[in-house]
């Protein structure tokens, strides 16, 4: 047991499935986080990053590549889900709406969620649905990860700017970190945060990673 008192893990993960509804989702109460953003904020980059694993989630300079809910398995206990990303994607209309529904049944249904990664490009934070899933969080005092991705391509003094007015735009509920899935900037940190969602939050139905 590490001097944090948290069960040892690794952010290590394999896929476990995929689901195009709450009724594909794994039948059970092992605890999620949830893995959002906007399109082309570079969450499956950020996935692989955390996880390390170049190729777990697919990266792809396309936006709207994930179209699915994407379930891994945490190794030492948990998951993490890559949700659809919000915005645009090269699919027919009807088909982002769907997935829109999908994510908000998702979020709004699933009582394995302890969690949420919200992925932002740190050169445009706190667009529209960034503060909408900040102020859905606060309100379900949800615990938020807010990752600042693509941090290397702004300068130090820049990104120290981005964080410190991020962070005093965001309430309690919420971490807020500089990332860089490129780079590994942040990741150690932000394992470290997942850590804590997964192992300090209430667990879902009883659940015990012990």
């Amino acid at each position: 047991m590490p001097e944090d008192g948290l069960p040892p893990v690794s952010f290590t993960s394999d896929f476990l499935l995929s689901a195009e509804d709450l009724r594909q989702c794994p039948d059970d109460n092992v605890p999620e986080i949830a893995l959002v953003g906007r399109s082309n904020a570079g969450k499956s980059s950020t996935l692989n990053r955390l996880t390390g694993r170049r190729q777990l989630a697919r990266v792809s300079k396309t936006p709207g590549r994930t179209q699915l809910i994407n379930f891994f398995t945490v190794h030492g206990g948990g998951r993490l889900v890559d949700l659809p990303g919000y915005g645009y994607a090269r699919a027919a209309k009807s088909r982002r709406e769907a997935w829109g529904r999908t994510v908000d049944d998702y979020l709004n249904q699933r009582s394995n969620l302890v969690g949420v990664v919200l992925v932002m490009d740190a050169r445009h934070a706190l667009k529209p649905f960034d503060r909408h899933m900040i102020e859905w969080c606060t309100e379900r005092s949800l615990p938020l990860l807010g990752l600042l991705n693509k941090a290397d391509k702004l300068g130090r003094a820049a990104g120290a700017r981005t964080l410190r007015t991020v962070r005093e735009s965001v309430p309690p509920n919420c971490t807020v970190l500089l990332f860089s899935a490129a780079n590994g900037l942040g990741a150690p940190e932000a394992i470290s945060a997942l850590r804590g969602l997964l192992f300090s939050a209430p667990q879902p139905g009883g659940y015990s990673s012990a």
